[in-house]
């Protein structure tokens, strides 16, 4: 990712606060995340927008984070009709039907576990490197598996703000 002013960084700087929550709001569901980075602005350069979601997802409480999660679809389940949830879980698009009923029941007992949908920066991974984290991780305690989605989440939030400030207007995010 790099450290340069784009036109789309440009663009979200000027946008009035709605717009620019709106914009937020689509690449993180947690409206305290989005508003401490719309509070921010103007950006200098793309590594500053970053660094403020970092910051700003660090400083995230537990409610905070459900509301963040609770915009993720389970792996292997993108939300009819969003090309970004389809575009992120791709690993899981050729994936048998055997690995995507596994992925299903791993979603399952992670839900019940933990209390909300198996999150992890799907992007460029497999469906059997998603099948083998979710195994992994239902080990986890609660509070630990709190900070692996905080961490995961921090890298979904970058990827999409990448794609926010990179692409041009009128181009489809």
């Amino acid at each position: 990712m790099s450290s340069s002013t784009t036109p789309g960084l440009a663009r979200f700087n000027a946008a009035d606060d709605g717009t620019a929550l709106a914009a937020l709001h689509e690449v993180c569901t947690s409206r305290a995340w989005g508003s401490a980075l719309a509070a921010r602005r103007p950006y200098a350069t793309t590594d500053a927008l970053y660094a403020a979601s970092d910051a700003a997802m660090a400083e995230l409480t537990a409610d905070d984070l459900a509301e963040a999660m609770a915009g993720h679809p389970p792996i292997g389940r993108p939300t009819p009709g969003d090309p970004t949830s389809s575009r992120e879980q791709s690993g899981m698009a050729s994936a048998s039907a055997a690995l995507k009923e596994e992925m299903l029941d791993l979603n399952l007992a992670y839900q019940e576990k933990f209390g909300h949908t198996f999150l992890i920066c799907a992007s460029g991974r497999t469906g059997e490197q998603m099948r083998d984290a979710a195994r992994e991780r239902l080990g986890n305690a609660p509070e630990r598996e709190r900070e692996i989605v905080r961490t995961e989440l921090g890298k979904i939030n970058r990827i999409r703000l990448h794609r926010m400030t990179e692409t041009a207007e009128g181009d489809p995010a």
